[in-house]
This record gives C-alpha cells, sequence and structure tokens, in this order.
C-alpha cells in the first residue's frame, strides 16, 4: 500500500460529473482538477523552474522516451533523480513512453513482450518492455508513473484497435507486478484505451481498472480523431471510471475541452498547446487566440491581454512582443509561453472555484 499517495475528493457538482479534488504526493499537495505542463526534457521549453514556480504550477510531466535517449535515466538516477537533477522540488508525473514508440511508425516492430525502436536521434536500436518501462521510471523518480500501453493511431480498424486494447492490458499486469515487486513512494497509473470504439473503451475500463492501481488515465485521444469523437469517448468512460481515484486524461489541452471534460468528472490534464502555440507566436486571451506576428499588432501600445494579471502583461505591449518575434529573438518564446501557462493557470483556478460554488 503506498501511503505516500493519496487522492481525496473536496466538493462535487450538482449539475455536472465535475468534482474538486486534492492530490496528495512526496513533493507536494496538488489541487485538481488541475492542468501539468509538459517538460519533456526536464524543461518546460524556455521557461526557468522558478517562472513555473512563480505560476503556481505545482506538477509537471516528463517524458520517458526521451529522458532514457538523452541524457539517460542511469545517469538521471546516479544524480540523485529527475527531481534534484532539474531542480524541481514539487511533483513529477511521467508517461510511459508508449504514445512516442508508437508514433515511430517507420522506426519500430512491436511484438507481446514489448517493442524494439530505432531512435530519432541517431538510429540505434532500443527495446521497451512493461518492465523496463517501469524500471526506467523508477530510475527517474518521478511521483506518478504510467504503465505501457499501446497507442492506436487514427484511423485504425476495429480490429486493430481491439488487438492494441488487450495487449495494453496484458501490459499493465506486467507493469503492476513490477511496480508492487519494488514498493516505493510512486504511485502507477494503469491507461485506458479502446480508440472511438466504444465497446472497446467498456471492455478496457473494466480490464484496467479491476487492476485497483492509485489511479486510471484515458489514452489514445487526440491522436488525429475529431472532436466530437474525442468528447464522445470521455463522456462514455470519465464519469465510469473509479469515484476514489484520481481520472487522468492524456494530451487533451484546449481550454474548452478541458472545461468539457472537467464536467464529466476528470481531474488532471497535460498538453503541450499552450507552449507550442507561444512558439508559433498564438496566444490566449480572455476573448480568443491571436497571432502576435500579424502587422495589425506592430503599433498596439497595449498588452496581450487586459484583462490577464501577469507580469508579461503589466509590463510589455503587443507592438513590442510582435517586434520580437518579427526579428526572432529569443525573448518573443519566453514572453508568449508564460502569458499562455499564465491563462491555463488562471483558467484552472476558476474552473475549480466554480466547482466548489456549485456553478460547473
Amino acid at each position: 500500500m503506498n501511503t505516500a499517495f493519496s487522492f481525496e475528493v473536496l466538493n462535487t457538482s450538482p449539475i455536472s460529473h465535475a468534482r474538486r479534488g486534492r492530490l496528495h504526493t512526496p513533493h507536494g499537495v496538488i489541487e485538481t482538477p488541475v492542468f501539468m505542463p509538459v517538460g519533456t526534457q526536464a524543461t518546460v521549453k524556455t521557461l526557468s523552474q522558478e517562472e513555473l514556480e512563480q505560476l503556481g504550477f505545482q506538477i509537471i510531466l516528463g517524458n520517458t522516451y526521451h529522458l532514457y535517449l538523452r541524457p539517460g535515466d542511469e545517469r538521471i538516477a546516479r544524480l540523485g533523480g529527475l527531481h534534484r537533477f532539474m531542480r524541481w522540488e514539487r511533483a513529477i508525473l511521467t508517461d510511459s513512453g508508449g504514445f512516442q514508440v508508437f508514433s515511430l511508425a517507420k522506426l519500430r516492430t512491436i511484438d507481446d513482450d514489448g517493442v524494439t525502436f530505432r531512435s530519432h536521434i541517431d538510429g540505434s536500436e532500443h527495446r521497451f518492455t512493461p518492465e523496463r518501462a517501469v524500471q526506467i521510471q523508477r530510475n527517474l523518480g518521478s511521483d506518478i508513473m504510467m504503465a505501457f500501453d499501446e497507442c492506436p493511431p487514427y484511423p485504425a480498424s476495429r480490429d486493430e484497435v481491439a488487438r492494441a486494447t488487450e495487449r495494453t492490458y496484458r501490459w499493465a499486469l506486467r507493469c503492476r507486478a513490477a511496480w508492487q515487486a519494488q514498493p516505493n513512494a510512486q504511485a502507477l497509473f494503469g491507461i485506458l484505451q479502446g480508440g472511438v470504439y466504444d465497446d472497446l473503451r467498456l471492455m478496457s475500463l473494466q480490464q484496467i481498472t479491476e487492476l485497483d492501481l492509485p489511479g486510471y488515465a484515458i489514452g489514445g485521444v487526440s491522436v488525429g480523431e475529431p472532436v466530437d469523437d474525442m468528447r464522445r469517448v470521455v463522456e462514455l468512460v470519465a464519469p465510469r471510471m473509479p469515484a476514489d481515484k484520481p481520472r487522468y486524461l492524456m494530451g487533451v489541452g484546449t481550454p474548452d475541452d478541458i472545461l468539457h471534460a472537467v464536467q464529466q468528472g476528470v481531474d488532471m490534464f497535460d498538453c503541450v498547446l499552450p507552449t507550442r502555440l507561444a512558439r508559433h507566436h498564438t496566444v490566449f486571451t480572455s476573448t480568443g487566440r491571436i497571432n502576435l506576428r500579424n502587422t495589425q499588432y506592430q503599433e498596439r501600445d497595449e498588452p496581450i491581454d487586459p484583462a490577464c494579471d501577469c507580469w508579461v502583461c503589466q509590463r510589455y505591449s503587443l507592438a513590442y512582443i510582435h517586434h520580437l518575434f518579427r526579428a526572432g529573438e529569443l525573448l518573443a518564446f519566453r514572453l508568449a509561453t508564460y502569458h499562455n501557462l499564465a491563462f491555463y493557470a488562471r483558467w484552472m483556478a476558476r474552473i475549480r472555484q466554480q466547482i466548489e460554488a456549485g456553478a460547473l
């Protein structure tokens, strides 16, 4: 029994499946619903850990596949684990590497035991099995590790998705065995698959939740399927997931999609969207997205969003940040990224307040 990790539901909505919760981890308490910035290679691109703390983020995501390849999970372990390596004292969730491995369609071979793949960096050959994925995440020392799963592409036939879903279950059994064999403070979450097929989703829900893990995630969405299909899957699965465990929707991250999923009972989210869009000169505002390279902003001596209280909006003008992007200055990426994550932090805080007030 992992006593360092626990989850409690503080409020439930009278008008939806939304819930306000609190996640206890070895590296701090996390208020849910929560958005987790993606720190793929032990960094949230362009920002420092101090800035993430300023923004109030209590947990970030690290990528097992990328950290295994560079600098290497064993090196990180020798340096004291991922928290010490990157000087981040708050919680970390690591994905299993499954999504990245299965994205390498031309560079990998799947069998029932695991996956052989070639590095996107130098072409070297590597192998992930469920046991290896757990060991790598042990070396990284994350607070939450994810089971190794097979993420089918979209589109895929029902037979293909059924095979991936069954394999995901068998691999989850092996991940649980490896996790239980060396008890520590890390929590293991299982991943539900099933593509856009309702019966497979419900089958995966039953199989994975029977494993009695500390938390569960909806995987295999946001892989190219229409938004309506993604939302239908969330509506089908999320309210049926165990009420006493955290529910995590992987890789879904527009503000509207987060709001919809929260109303279905989802507690945790991650997505590269706010940081990736920032590097492509697009920022979120209280009235919608804007592209900062557009010439309409070249003489606008006002903040990105007058309703935003982040230091970027308090200090810098649209015209200045437009100029930075046009000039290719690195500061542009930092300012846009900070602002976008401030928007997300504020969005999640508002969602939590609305649940507490019974208004969501």
